[in-house]
């Protein structure tokens, strides 16, 4: 995937996610759907080179087992697993208006 869609030229792993890989073919999940946690502004896992660069490596970290989801989250660089969240949360759009009432939800 980091080769062929995303445009890096390497991709290395730690010694952490080789473990990792290893006990995945030892459980016989390796073909298993993949999801790859890198920078969301880039399809590296530099979250300084945005966009689609070209020429980079990517740095795997650990590889997440999801077994009763069936899927494995590959993590790449200084990435931190969470789902995609907008850069100004929801909630500050909620107020509390001097009458009581709530605004800003739903």
């Amino acid at each position: 995937v980091s080769k062929k869609m995303y445009g890096a030229n390497d991709v290395s792993f730690t010694k952490e996610a080789e473990k990792d890989l290893l006990q995945i073919k030892k459980l016989g999940l390796a073909n298993l759907p993949v999801c790859i946690a890198k920078a969301p502004s880039s399809l590296s896992d530099d979250p300084k080179l945005h966009g689609r660069p070209r020429d980079f490596q990517v740095t795997v970290r650990g590889i997440q087992i999801n077994a009763g989801a069936g899927f494995l989250v590959v993590l790449t660089g200084n990435i931190m697993r969470m789902p995609g969240l907008p850069k100004v949360p929801v909630a500050s759009n909620i107020e509390l208006q001097p009458d009581g009432t709530i605004t800003g939800v739903g």
